[in-house]
């Protein structure tokens, strides 16, 4: 039966949705990532190919949800992807060839893109047909939330002795849970209620394409460290103490990000603060190659976290204001565009160390990425 929208409830169970899908589906993997290469002896090349292959799927997933129609409702797309995304995960416990961890990370990539996709519709949604819109983006906390619970399954399953597969076990564990209560908190609405009227033409918005463009860019440019920061601590020996709290303090740091750089954005223009975050980003990439100190990488660790969400929900914002049409779509080619910058980073990155034995010149080159999305997106800002 169709329940009445409590917007309280409504972010809850949107953000738990987002942080079982994303911030533990699809970030779990950068705290076990060590424990897979030293367990299964991968290379960093076959790693980053591991991380490409969920992205792909991410991308995947995306590209499917730009279509003008899909079967069925979204709630139910949204619920049944996150079920998906949290039996993937698990499934990961019992992994051992290339190939399945490849598949495993496909598919729960594609799920994960789901999930924040529809996710994301149906609370920004349903908040301004409740005229509580000022909350639609507050369900992104839940990435951050996600990666410190990600950051703790993986120090407590260490903890008790458990290798990368009790890992993952848990980690599925826990997002069967996040299922389960978002199922409850996100309830069903009517037909017609779903139903909302197409946005009107107007012919003063700019092209969308090169914001897609830079956020593309910005994909590409924070996914190479948050795959590698955990695998950077622990290849310095003397730097190992610190490796279970870098991932913990960057989903620390990205909790927070989502209502401070909305509210820069607010005072000074969503894509003049998406600018200056992405150049705030560039130099937490870069501090985590250019030096080995304990601060410099928790200074990373914080930069990253502390823009990469707001940087995503700043990107979906300028969207909704520069295109016209169904939101369902501009989000949809917004989320493609990320997914193709995500699938492309881990791959150059793991087969750029392979070649050099350094994350260096790859992360360097994400700088580069993400300085030229901070000037398309203020040249575009300029434009408006």
């Amino acid at each position: 039966m169709a329940q009445a929208t409590r917007p309280g409830l409504l972010v809850a169970g949107g953000a738990i949705a987002i942080a079982s899908a994303v911030g533990i589906g699809r970030f779990i993997y950068t705290p076990i990532l060590p424990s897979m290469i030293e367990g299964l002896r991968l290379t960093e090349g076959e790693a980053g190919l591991i991380a490409s292959a969920n992205y792909v799927g991410y991308l995947a997933a995306a590209l499917a949800a730009t279509s003008r129609r899909m079967p069925g409702s979204p709630r139910a797309w949204m619920l049944s992807s996150l079920a998906l995304s949290a039996v993937t995960t698990g499934l990961m416990f019992f992994a051992q060839s290339l190939a399945t961890l490849l598949v495993l990370r496909l598919i729960g990539g594609a799920a994960s893109a789901f999930v924040f996709l529809l996710t994301s519709v149906i609370v920004m949604q349903r908040l301004i047909d409740a005229r509580r819109g000022e909350l639609s983006g507050a369900h992104f906390v839940g990435i951050g939330a996600g990666i410190c619970v990600s950051a703790l399954i993986a120090w407590s399953a260490e903890a008790v002795g458990g290798d990368w597969r009790l890992m993952w076990l848990l980690g599925g564990a826990v997002s069967l849970a996040g299922f389960l209560a978002v199922a409850s908190l996100v309830p069903a609405v009517n037909a017609s209620a779903q139903a909302s009227a197409p946005a009107k033409q107007d012919p003063r918005v700019l092209s969308i394409w090169p914001l897609v463009i830079a956020y593309t860019l910005f994909g590409f440019g924070y996914v190479i460290t948050a795959t590698f920061i955990v695998a950077i601590v622990r290849a310095a020996p003397d730097l190992r103490t610190i490796e279970p709290f870098i991932w913990l303090a960057v989903g620390l740091a990205a909790i927070p990000s989502i209502p401070f750089w909305s509210r820069l954005g607010r005072r000074f223009g969503v894509l003049q603060i998406f600018a200056a975050a992405c150049v705030v980003e560039a130099v937490g990439v870069a501090l985590s190659v250019v030096s080995q100190s304990a601060l410099a990488l928790f200074l990373s660790a914080a930069a990253l976290g502390g823009t990469f969400v707001g940087i995503t929900a700043l990107g979906l914002t300028a969207a909704h204001q520069l295109a016209s049409g169904d939101p369902r779509r501009s989000l949809a080619l917004m989320t493609a565009a990320f997914g193709l910058g995500q699938a492309v980073g881990p791959v150059t990155a793991g087969y750029g160390f392979d070649l050099t034995g350094s994350f260096f010149l790859p992360s360097m080159v994400a700088v580069a990425a993400l300085l030229v999305a901070a000037v398309i997106a203020s040249r575009l800002s300029r434009l408006r």
